[in-house]
């Protein structure tokens, strides 16, 4: 147990910026074992924000309750994935060959395929989370189901991204059948959120979403990298606000 919360608070420090004890030990091995609890990580991120959009509503309206909630959000996981979502957008809008894709990637400036894509995403989910009837309901979901797709394309797919030049934080880049069934396993407890006719659709539509993003990355660079993890995350996320609209 010991080491599964060594594990869990290695998943917690990688996607968050939430301090974590310095005896937990980091290692490739133990980040990749760790990607079993990206899922209950989102889980406790989304509870965060949820937490501090309910706080803030009883000082503000909704609509500015949402936006502080989204600002917390940022400064909680550093913009990690809103920092993939950008340099994929500039990636692979911004060049043809594979090679030039991911060095335009690895540059920490935003171009303006990049900016677009943030200003967007961002909007997109003031949009769609304002006009939901159950914005608490909606964090607690999301958070975790959008890294759970984002985090098993680690076991579907190749990292192609050179890790010797790379100017993101180490990733993981391996993950046994053991670690995505845990992952798996750990989104089961938000679907009890909705009733069985809506998580059966939510599921189907995130499979659907997973398969397609799997032979995206696949034409676009035959793998995926850290970046592209978090443009998948942030597209998952929107997806889901949009799914649960409809239901809501």
């Amino acid at each position: 147990m010991k080491q599964q919360l060594h594990l869990f608070l290695l998943a917690l420090g990688f996607f968050s910026r939430i301090p974590i004890p310095a005896q937990v030990e980091y290692s490739a091995e133990n980040l990749n074992r760790a990607s079993r609890y990206f899922a209950l990580v989102g889980g406790l991120l989304g509870a965060l924000v949820a937490l501090v959009f309910w706080a803030a509503q009883h000082l503000f309206p909704e609509t500015v309750s949402l936006w502080l909630a989204m600002v917390f959000s940022l400064l909680l996981t550093g913009t990690f994935h809103e920092d993939g979502l950008a340099d994929t957008a500039d990636g692979f809008g911004g060049a043809f060959e594979r090679d030039k894709k991911l060095l335009i990637m690895k540059d920490s400036r935003i171009g303006s395929y990049g900016a677009c894509a943030l200003v967007m995403a961002l909007l997109g989910k003031y949009l769609l989370l304002i006009e939901n009837t159950d914005i608490i309901t909606a964090l607690l979901i999301a958070y975790p189901l959008s890294r759970a797709v984002s985090g098993s394309l680690i076991f579907s797919m190749v990292y192609v991204a050179d890790t010797d030049t790379s100017k993101s934080k180490p990733l993981a880049n391996n993950q046994s059948r053991t670690d995505l069934f845990i992952l798996l396993l750990g989104i089961l407890p938000f679907f009890v959120l909705l009733p069985l006719v809506q998580t059966l659709i939510l599921l189907g539509l995130l499979i659907l979403l997973r398969q397609l993003a799997i032979t995206y990355l696949a034409r676009q660079i035959g793998g995926y990298t850290g970046d592209t993890l978090g443009a998948v995350q942030q597209v998952a996320e929107l997806g889901i606000y949009g799914a649960l609209l409809t239901f809501l």
